[in-house]
């Protein structure tokens, strides 16, 4: 691989990126064409995630000519991922007739060319994305195939899986092979556990977390264990912070610092003995809020 040639491509990619963000595409094309003329390997394709800032690109751009090119490129390059056996098939496909549409030879064929193709390439990966990981066992259990089926699939969402350059299906396996060492069993808490993967993996609204799994940023096995928090985007931790920070500024400001009374009645446990606080939260020349916390049942309610 190039050095100059790498350098090169992620000049290009932040230009990109930055013009995403800026949500201004004017010049796309030329930084394009700069790519067309550049000559891509399955290594710099993994290695500088070119395909993923072109993609955003495709995507952030309303010019006819920009999409096109930007998908030409994408498909010339997903050549790359499918490997030199793939044209070797085509060709053989030319030369000999195509099995019947229902026949048991046509059924193992198209199940098998694809999938098979791409196990092969990364049974000894170079220093790919996901190349650390030992592959998963293979397993005869239905539920079990089903279930790696589905993961494969969630992890196809959007375009992520081709410009990375990861094998979707073993990233799959290595997943719910995770989940079955840490259960045992294909019980409701295993399905629920697949389940929820496959529910976040899918989350428009949180691509990254997708996009780190693919590229290997997080482990197969930590993403199997990983909480509904910690799967969670980063625009819902923040919301949760927040609300946790509230809450608890509520609770102190109604705990403590507060003023005895018995001028309030506790909606639940009906007796007086509360602490109240009052805070200016809003405008000066608005009522001030005021906390109260029953000190005989931790019910806290505020009004103004």
């Amino acid at each position: 691989m190039s050095a100059a040639t790498g350098e090169e491509i992620i000049r290009i990619a932040k230009k990109m990126e930055r013009m995403v963000q800026k949500k201004n595409t004017a010049g796309a094309l030329d930084l394009l064409k700069e790519l067309k003329n550049l000559p891509m390997t399955l290594e710099l394709l993994q290695s500088t995630r070119i395909g993923m800032s072109v993609n955003a690109i495709r995507k952030q751009s309303g010019e006819e000519e920009v999409t096109s090119l930007a998908k030409s490129l994408i498909k010339s390059w997903k050549k790359l991922l499918d490997g030199p056996s793939a044209d070797k098939d085509t060709e053989e496909k030319k030369k000999d007739p195509a099995p019947a549409q229902n026949s048991p030879e046509a059924k193992e064929e198209s199940s098998g060319t694809f999938s098979s193709a791409r196990k092969e390439e990364y049974a000894s990966p170079s220093d790919g994305f996901v190349s650390s990981f030992p592959r998963a066992p293979s397993t005869s259990d239905s539920v079990r195939i089903k279930c790696r089926e589905l993961l494969s699939a969630a992890l196809k969402t959007g375009d992520d899986y081709i410009t990375i350059g990861a094998d979707d299906e073993e990233i799959g396996a290595q997943i719910e092979e995770a989940v079955f060492q840490e259960f045992k069993n294909t019980d409701a808490k295993y399905k629920n556990r697949v389940r929820s993967r496959i529910s976040n993996l899918k989350d428009a609204k949180n691509p990254n977390l997708r996009r780190n799994v693919l590229c290997g940023n997080i482990a197969p096995d930590q993403f199997a264990r990983m909480t509904a928090e910690e799967m969670a985007s980063d625009e819902l931790k923040e919301m949760r912070k927040n609300l946790t920070k509230e809450a608890i500024r509520e609770h102190q400001m109604a705990r403590t610092g507060g003023t005895q009374t018995d001028l309030f009645s506790c909606g639940k446990c009906k007796k007086k003995n509360c602490t109240y606080t009052q805070v200016q939260t809003r405008s000066a020349d608005e009522p001030m809020t005021t906390f109260v916390f029953c000190n005989e049942c931790g019910n806290r309610w505020k009004f103004c």
